[in-house]
């Protein structure tokens, strides 16, 4: 099954060389696997279509939807794999939504484009084929969700887009990926994921909305700076959310201002997550804030320890738990 959300890949550019202004949300699904006669050498594919715009504009009420049609299609309908066409901007996030909630061993395949399918150099095809290909290949079972971009295959955990516009704009830092689409269309992986993740996930297999809300809990990000003082902390308190992550200085340092809005919001019930801008290295226990009813993020980026935040929170977690829950995933 092809899910279809939008992003570039749903794009039809103005020109060849329209590589950034281009509007999403112009091929469907079908349209897409249409534009790939090559993929009918490689699965039956059905296609449905959940969205068709800019990843931006996806919210975690998406990724509800997705983990509810993904089960479906893998557990009830019993499709062998899900291929889910995603716009690069917040791949990971959704990625790593849907690695920690859906209790299945099939494979899930997120692919996106850098370019729109018509440009000149597009990856589009080529990225759908390799998904595709991935997502048949008996070796990706129980491997959690995989993203699959220029040819290389991450784990949902690791991957984050590190490049604006190039097309190997999708990297998995020190871990690296799993493995790669080689050029005769096998899939050769080197190692599996470690932390628990779909079946193996305490979050996968029950309703993630809390009763009585009618959606996730809220959970901001603040990025950390020179002379932060605070005030983006409280205006996210007085907006009545539920939890903030972070994005420190270095190893998760904080500005004296921020850090004593952040153990105001905890003192209000918020759950704080330590986390680092600097897009590699874990977020450790310091001294400094041994004090302070903080949750250290370990080596999450600063946007998916948001998406870790909103699940350990949707499953009524006290803070003493969340740290556990960042320990283990």
């Amino acid at each position: 099954m092809m899910i279809a959300t939008g992003g570039t890949i749903s794009a039809r550019a103005r020109h060849r060389r329209d590589w950034r202004d281009y509007q999403t949300g112009f091929f469907k699904a079908a349209d897409l696997v249409a534009q790939v006669p090559e993929l009918a050498e490689v699965a039956e594919i059905a296609t449905m279509d959940l969205a068709n715009f800019s990843s931006a504009d996806l919210t975690p009420a998406h990724w509800l939807r997705l983990r509810d049609l993904t089960y479906k299609y893998l557990e009830e309908e019993g499709y062998d794999g899900v291929v889910i066409t995603h716009g690069t901007s917040t791949m990971e996030e959704t990625a790593y939504f849907l690695h920690l909630t859906v209790p299945s061993r099939k494979p899930v395949v997120l692919v996106g484009a850098q370019r729109p399918l018509e440009t000149l150099g597009s990856d589009a095809a080529v990225n759908i084929l390799h998904g595709v290909q991935v997502a048949a290949a008996g070796e990706s079972a129980g491997r959690g969700v995989l993203v699959v971009m220029d040819a290389a295959i991450h784990s949902a955990r690791e991957v984050r887009k590190a490049d604006t516009y190039r097309l190997d704009a999708m990297d998995s830092g020190r871990a690296g990926v799993l493995g790669h689409i080689d050029v005769d269309g096998t899939v050769q992986y080197d190692r599996s994921p470690e932390r628990p993740h779909t079946v193996g996930s305490e979050f996968a297999g029950f309703s993630l909305i809390p009763p009585g809300t009618g959606e996730l809990p809220r959970v901001g990000i603040v990025f950390s700076c020179p002379g932060a003082d605070g005030v983006v902390v409280d205006a996210l308190v007085g907006a009545g959310y539920q939890g903030i992550v972070v994005a420190g200085m270095g190893a998760g340092i904080l500005s004296g201002a921020e850090e004593q809005a952040l153990r105001r919001a905890a003192e209000q019930g918020l759950v704080v997550v330590r986390s680092s801008r600097t897009g590699g290295g874990r977020v450790l226990p310091v001294e400094r804030y041994a004090d302070a009813p903080f949750v250290v993020g370990d080596d999450l980026s600063p946007q998916k320890a948001r998406v870790l935040l909103i699940l350990a929170l949707a499953a009524g977690k006290e803070p003493a738990a969340i740290q556990e829950v960042f320990d283990t995933y």
